[in-house]
């Protein structure tokens, strides 16, 4: 990719759940402002909603241009949450949209397992584990990517959050129910943080934000597990899980780098431990290493590379498109 002019700007975008976290910066001087937003973008039939995309986008970056002063957008990067399988109607409008708004001529368009990647690891052959609420493992060779799990709560995310919680709440409904290997430790949790289980499935089963609330349940099972071998156990399933599906995506020359990242391993010692040993177990010739920065990082990455020519990752149309108009 060549044609990039000295100077330019680049806007990188993390839309999650949780809203919109964009950055705005130059190559040479790097990011320059940070601002959020807090409402998620929406979906619809087309998947992605590029308008209400970019309804949120313009605000935030009318504010960080007032506090990075005049920065001349040539290129966007933006990591998305459902991308590889929600982001068509982004991949149609947002290049032209983005153009129109700010003149941008380069735009990368990513699933957020590729800004994981790319945040953790850089240009780097090797396998990413991101786990928050959900689990979703992507690897490359750097000729191309490869993704494992991120089937949503019902259908997969193995061993993420929302996982951990439902099976400590199955244990926890085991003891209530004196069936074998239940926890009466997290039946006391069960009950301590949703009141009594009898209820459990009447409060939950209607809420649109079941895996949310689902993992609000993990960091109970995580501080039982000392004690508790139930718990100890739902972890180490977890963590199967995870080098599972870090295996399967994992380049197989050579000693590829293994990194996990996301606020799951916030859990600590009680998954990490496991964790550890069963990427040992799976992966012995791979190197495990700490994730340099999370998936704004990648984001940031993605869009200065892009900005100077220099990006070397391997195109994807579901996992990294890049579109660049005939003005470069």
């Amino acid at each position: 990719m060549t044609g990039a002019s000295e100077g330019s700007g680049f806007l990188a975008v993390d839309s999650g759940g949780s809203g919109l976290r964009a950055v705005i910066g130059t190559a040479e001087r790097g990011p320059l402002a940070r601002r959020a937003c807090g409402e998620p973008v929406r979906t619809g039939e087309r998947g992605i909603d590029p308008e209400h995309f970019m309804a949120q986008l313009v605000p935030l970056v009318s504010a960080l241009t007032a506090e990075a002063g005049a920065v001349p957008l040539t290129t966007v990067a933006v990591g998305a949450a459902g991308m590889a399988s929600l982001g068509g109607g982004l991949r149609a409008e947002l290049p032209g949209a983005l153009a129109r708004e700010w003149g941008v001529r380069r735009v990368a368009l990513a699933a957020d397992a590729v800004t994981a990647y790319v945040g953790a690891l850089g240009p780097r052959p090797g396998a990413v584990v991101a786990g928050g609420t959900g689990l979703i493992a992507v690897g490359t060779d750097l000729t191309g990517w490869w993704r494992a799990d991120g089937w949503g709560h019902l259908l997969g995310d193995c061993g993420g959050g929302a996982w951990i919680g439902r099976a400590g709440l199955e244990a926890a409904l085991r003891a209530h129910d004196g069936r074998q290997d239940g926890s009466a430790r997290l039946l006391a949790c069960a009950e301590e943080q949703f009141g009594p289980v009898a209820g459990l499935p009447g409060a939950l089963y209607p809420r649109s934000d079941r895996p949310a609330v689902l993992a609000s349940f993990a960091p109970r099972v995580a501080a039982c597990a000392d004690e508790d071998p139930v718990a100890a156990g739902i972890l180490r399933a977890a963590a199967r899980h995870m080098a599972d599906s870090a295996a399967a995506v994992c380049p197989s020359g050579g000693e590829p780098c293994v990194a996990v990242t996301g606020g799951l391993f916030e859990l600590g010692d009680p998954l990490l431990g496991p964790l550890d040993e069963e990427l040992a177990r799976r992966l012995p010739r791979a190197r495990r290493v700490p994730p340099e920065g999370d998936p704004l990082h990648g984001s940031v990455r993605i869009a200065a590379e892009l900005s100077t020519g220099s990006l070397t990752l391997p195109g994807d149309e579901r996992m990294l498109s890049v579109t660049i108009s005939s003005g470069d």
